[in-house]
């Protein structure tokens, strides 16, 4: 059980970075596997894919701290606009280019709190669903 839930918990944690890796299959293969109970898996994959996306919030962050990017004033627009709608698009970090929201989101110094919560948020949701639809399947004999 260790082993499963320490490779899930590294799988999600580098899915959610900009390295090209997925963490779904991992989960359904430890769902399926049936090594570990499913509220262990959801905590455990939530807390490493949210973990990761800090890492790419704080590379955002750094880079904003740099220099890196547009002017004073674009940057000032951007924060703005961004603090008006911008962070509930950390709800859709769990899609396809959801780094890069997850970058911007440190880029326009999205507090980590906030951050955390709203991803975390989504992350674990996504997997809760994945979780139903994998039950779904077993339990239809699809597998």
């Amino acid at each position: 059980m260790i082993a499963a839930l320490v490779g899930l918990a590294a799988a999600a944690f580098l899915a959610a970075t900009p390295l090209p890796m997925q963490s779904e299959p991992v989960f359904v293969a430890v769902q399926i596997a049936g090594v570990a109970p499913l509220w262990l898996m959801l905590l455990v994959a939530g807390v490493a894919n949210t973990a990761g996306s800090v890492v790419t919030w704080a590379v955002g962050r750094g880079a904003r701290a740099a220099g890196r990017g547009a002017t004073a004033a674009r940057l000032a627009r951007a924060e703005a606009a961004y603090a008006r709608w911008g962070h509930w698009t950390l709800l859709l970090s769990w899609a396809p280019l959801g780094d890069v929201i997850c970058l911007v989101a440190g880029a326009m110094r999205v507090p980590l709190w906030q951050f955390a919560a709203l991803v975390g948020l989504a992350k674990t949701t996504r997997y809760a669903v994945l979780a139903a639809a994998t039950a779904g399947i077993v339990a239809w004999g699809w597998t």
